[in-house]
């Protein structure tokens, strides 16, 4: 009996040792800079203000769950690890052109998208450039979601200077640490939801350069150039601790174009109330990727993009968050097969550039192929 209660001791300390290490590498390995810092001080307080922040996060407009009803994260967990997968990465390199970024005459008006929610945009003379990330990866653990082969085709180095670089959440495929750094010599202006400036702040970025805001606030940029801070669905976080900072949409307006900048967002009324607000856009940019039925609520199925770009009152759309990334359970090609099915059935333009490709956003007749099909 003596010799069982010692064994049993000793598992029991082995195991208990093995879950203090386990902590203890976790705790170190999230000291490291690219976790960013929660807000404090100043910033904290003024958070605290937000009407859109209570019990210590912030919340969303409406009610919404991390999980759809009656899923569990365990069963998200098993069909993730266990699920059976069809196609969640393409086996064949991704198609891509490359333009030369620094020698774009400033009368251009272009969009050029790099996969999943990254693209640049050059707007009556200024250089725009949103959520980028370069890196190769969206995660902390490169390893865990590398970027599909032919997406990374574009670098730091290619870009011009930034007039204003646009971060609608610090979510690792939006806010990519690697890719921040070697941007911070090239951008005059960070504009970004309540909180994630600290991020910025923390890793040497002038604070005279960054405009935080909380949702539905004004920023004036330069003449005929207008920023607003206006609602999305979703959530924050680079950690375990989820919220600290606020995930936001953007209008932005210039002299002879509005263009709406989604982030990530479950569909909700906001759209509806954007519209009304602001709409009458020239091109609406939604989230179309990344969905699940177990999650419904903070990301959106192509057929509510449809809608969503309906509520917002834009005369086309450009769907993102997809051909990059694995980061759902679905096939890399649905997103774009499912979005642009319904689009063809309710006759709505919607825009599915290459990576790299250049968007004439003067030009309503420009053709797009469906560059995704035939692609394994």
């Amino acid at each position: 009996m003596n010799k069982i209660i010692k064994i049993v001791k000793l598992m029991t300390v082995t195991f208990l040792t093995i879950i203090v290490l386990l902590a203890t590498a976790v705790f170190v390995f999230m000291q490291q800079a690219k976790f960013g810092k929660k807000p404090s001080g100043e910033r904290l307080e003024r958070i605290k203000k937000s009407p859109h922040y209570k019990n210590g996060s912030f919340q969303n407009l409406n009610i919404t769950p991390d999980l759809t009803e009656g899923v569990t994260y365990y069963s998200v967990m098993k069909e993730f690890i266990f699920g059976k997968k069809l196609r969640p990465k393409p086996t064949d390199e991704i198609p891509h052109i490359k333009i030369d970024l620094l020698k774009l005459s400033p009368d251009e008006n272009i969009l050029v998208w790099f996969g999943h929610s990254s693209y640049f945009m050059q707007l009556d003379g200024k250089r725009v450039l949103v959520d980028p990330v370069f890196s190769g990866a969206a995660s902390p653990i490169k390893a865990t979601t590398r970027a599909f082969t032919g997406t990374d085709a574009y670098s730091v180095a290619d870009f011009p200077e930034i007039d204003y670089l646009f971060i609608s959440h610090d979510h690792w495929d939006h806010l990519d640490y690697e890719t921040i750094m070697q941007l911070k010599s090239k951008v005059k202006k960070v504009i970004c939801g309540l909180g994630t400036a600290e991020h910025f702040e923390y890793w040497g970025f002038d604070k005279n350069i960054i405009i935080e805001k909380d949702w539905n606030e004004k920023i004036d940029l330069a003449e005929g150039f207008i920023a607003y801070t206006a609602p999305a669905r979703h959530f924050s976080g680079r950690g375990f601790v989820r919220n600290r900072a606020l995930w936001t949409s953007f209008v932005l307006q210039t002299p002879t174009t509005k263009i709406f900048i989604g982030g990530d967002s479950g569909y909700d009324t906001h759209f509806a109330e954007i519209g009304k607000t602001y709409g009458g856009f020239d091109l609406a940019i939604l989230e179309n990727g990344q969905y699940d039925k177990s999650w419904k609520y903070i990301h959106m199925m192509p057929e509510e993009v449809i809608q969503a770009a309906k509520d917002l009152n834009a005369k086309r759309l450009f769907p993102v968050h997809s051909s990059k990334f694995a980061l759902g359970n679905h096939s890399w090609d649905e997103p774009l097969n499912r979005v642009s099915a319904v689009a063809e059935k309710e006759n709505f333009p919607i825009i599915t550039p290459i990576i790299g490709e250049a968007v004439n956003l003067k030009d309503s007749t420009q053709v797009f192929t469906k560059w995704w099909l035939g692609l394994n």
